[in-house]
């Protein structure tokens, strides 16, 4: 028997080898076999390997250059990674995360970027022990994709727009298998069905801008696991999911980890999600390690002060209005940049002292939000087809907290998409992304609106605001219906009426700075007063949303997808508008930056009025966020009322479905999945 790691010999531990099989038509039918230590007497934990390591990276350290100097993106980062095991990667935006996942793919580039120094040693099956940074390109290329294939983190930016789905699918097959081309469509359909994409044939010949943002995921996924790699770098795979797709993906992740004895190495700020399907976590902060440990551990006793911050920042189910915690609550720094742990005291979680400006948000001084009175509201519940109006939740139009008309008020709203078919291009059918939606919001009020991707939230969004043009209904903003206003007025109606969108570097001008980027719509509507004073209104908004004044500059490619949607959330601010629609707007957030977001986002609502649509896939943002919920599903409001009634009592099957697949983290949870995966494993 080897002999136990140094750092386990205090704990009893029961031997066992485990034998793993690989699949026949897998290269060359290898048997692996990997002995591996269990905990005895407690209950059934992850198995951990004490074999050679797959990969092993020490002492990486990654730079960028700039004219402002050097930027040190990653310093010193050592961890290993071992067949069938999961680690988890969590930080901030900017941590380091995603930079060090594409070192490992060879994807650094160059300039700016700069391996400055470490090694990451891969077992590969090819090549033997190779060092993946200093590995030729050539060899690299048959590395990547097939034993190592990586799910990118904005699968928008990471298809081809001007290629099919499919096609792309087949063209990573067809490089790294024997299958020709009808097998490897044959496999491609096969995977876009496992990944649980509708009309899998359809998707097939479909281009990525006409599929959702979280079917364009489920691409990404079925390409990764194509040739079943023997790692798979999920970066942020789960972003852009609803709750029911993301468990199915997690399940399908972690059945390719036992099937083929895959490692993960799985880049999230969902903690939830690392409590489901991780063995092992890795904390980072600022390009370093901070925290390594078991998930178990990590949850229960976080020993590093960022780590108790990033548990404590998570939005819970059962919080009601509350401001929640953020990192600089736990932790500070003094002159010379050093990490000082705040003591304990009690952070403030509710709002009965009065807030400060609004740009001290993220400085962590403004209290929290008050929750929007909701007296009169009334439980709906209707069943999809019903003749029934569907999301008339709250109160009847005037019949406000203070007897005024509602700011928003939708009525039969539909948008439908013709599909064109034939040499003629007749249209043949229509899908009827919205159909017959009808709410109303009034001021002040958040509405959540929630349900799987491809429901239609997002289309509904847009044709609020005209983005897409609704195919009949009624859009009534402050008495005014857009949906019949002139162009030119509707332009100066959107002065009230903004909207953060989904993909943050779509929305943004690679060709212009995140100032000009802010600054443009302040110029297009003339408000804020003179050059200068608008450049401060900027620069002030840039420290609201947690970024610094240095960044005015800069160009949306020089920054983390997380901070992308800061960016776009201070330039949907700049107007000062009545009403945001706010699409997934914290869904590329870590969960410390997203506790920021959401406290400044209801500060605003407090401080201006300011009335959200939050549209969200994430349900326990939706229920820290919401006054009402909107559940939407296949075009249509199946069920709406007050969120701590929704959620304490959900009437429909489908919101039912949705709120049994969030992802738990509590220990008893905890344990519990530990023990399913290691009797899977068996």
């Amino acid at each position: 028997m080897p002999r136990r790691p140094a750092d386990l010999l205090s704990r009893p531990f029961l031997y066992a080898e485990r034998w793993f099989q690989r699949p026949s038509h897998s290269r060359g039918g290898l048997i692996l076999k990997a002995p591996y230590l269990y905990p005895w007497p407690n209950a059934p934990l992850n198995p951990f390997p004490v074999s050679a390591p797959l990969l092993s990276a020490r002492n990486l350290t990654i730079d960028f250059r700039s004219h402002r100097g050097d930027v040190r993106a990653v310093n010193d980062v050592s961890f290993d990674l071992h067949r069938g095991e999961t680690l988890a990667i969590v930080g901030e935006s900017g941590s380091g995360k995603s930079v060090t996942s594409l070192a490992l793919m060879g994807l650094i580039p160059m300039p700016p970027g700069h391996v400055s120094g470490g090694t990451a040693t891969f077992q590969s099956e090819q090549f033997g022990a190779v060092d993946l940074l200093t590995l030729p390109e050539k060899q690299q290329q048959q590395v990547r994709g097939n034993e190592i294939s990586m799910i990118f983190q904005e699968p928008m930016t990471s298809l081809n727009p001007v290629y099919t789905c499919g096609s792309q699918v087949v063209e990573a097959l067809r490089l790294h298998t024997a299958l020709d081309a009808k097998q490897a469509e044959a496999r491609t359909i096969e995977l876009f069905a496992q990944a649980q994409l509708p009309r899998p044939e359809k998707i097939f010949k479909a281009y990525p801008h006409e599929i959702s943002g979280g079917q364009k995921q489920r691409v990404m996924i079925a390409m990764a696991m194509a040739c079943n790699p023997d790692i798979l770098i999920a970066d942020e795979p789960t972003t852009a999911l609803d709750v029911t797709v993301q468990a199915r993906m997690l399940q399908l992740i972690d059945d390719l980890r036992r099937q083929h004895n895959t490692a993960v190495l799985f880049i999230t700020h969902d903690l939830g999600v690392v409590a489901e399907i991780a063995d092992r976590i890795m904390v980072m902060y600022r390009g370093r390690v901070v925290e390594q440990g078991r998930v178990l551990d990590i949850f229960t006793n976080p020993q590093h002060p960022y780590t108790k911050g990033l548990l404590a920042c998570r939005p819970k189910l059962s919080v009601g209005k509350q401001r929640l915690p953020v990192v600089a609550d736990f932790m500070t720094e003094d002159a010379a940049g050093q990490l000082i742990e705040v003591p304990a005291q009690g952070i403030p979680l509710t709002d009965e002292n009065s807030s400060e400006a609004v740009a001290q948000e993220l400085r962590n001084t403004s209290e929290t939000t008050k929750t929007f009175p909701v007296e009169h509201s009334e439980r709906v519940f209707v069943e999809p087809g019903s003749a029934v109006e569907a999301g008339s939740a709250g109160p009847k139009p005037g019949a406000g907290a203070s007897g005024e008309a509602p700011l928003l008020r939708v009525k039969d709203l539909h948008v439908h998409f013709p599909i064109r078919k034939g040499f003629f291009n007749r249209t043949t059918e229509f899908v009827r992304a919205v159909d017959g939606v009808s709410f109303d919001i009034r001021r002040g009020e958040t509405v959540g609106l929630v349900g799987e991707s491809g429901c239609g939230k997002t289309t509904l969004g847009r044709a609020l605001l005209r983005l897409v043009e609704p195919t009949s209904g009624s859009i009534l903003f402050e008495e005014t219906d857009l949906a019949a206003l002139p162009a030119g007025e509707l332009r100066r109606r959107r002065k009230d009426f903004q909207m953060v969108f989904q993909d943050p570097y779509a929305a943004l001008n690679p060709m212009m700075t995140v100032g000009e980027a802010i600054l443009e719509p302040m110029r297009v509507h003339n408000v804020g007063g003179s050059r200068r004073e608008q450049k401060d209104r900027v620069l002030e908004l840039l420290r609201t949303v947690g970024l610094r004044e240095d960044h005015f500059l800069r160009y949306p490619h020089e920054f983390s997808g997380g901070q992308r949607q800061r960016i776009c959330i201070a330039r949907a601010l700049a107007l000062q508008p009545k009403c945001i629609i706010c699409d997934e707007s914290v869904s590329a957030l870590d969960v410390s930056v997203q506790a920021q977001v959401l406290n400044l986002l209801n500060q605003l609502k407090r401080d201006f009025g300011i009335t959200y649509l939050f549209i969200t896939h994430d349900l326990s943002v939706a229920r820290f966020m919401s006054d009402r919920l909107l559940v939407m599903s296949q075009g249509k409001i199946v069920e709406s009322g007050l969120a701590a009634e929704v959620y304490a009592n959900p009437q429909h099957e489908y919101t039912r479905t949705l709120l049994a697949a969030i992802p738990k983290d509590e220990p008893a949870d905890i344990v519990a999945a530990e023990a399913r995966r290691a009797a899977a494993t068996r």
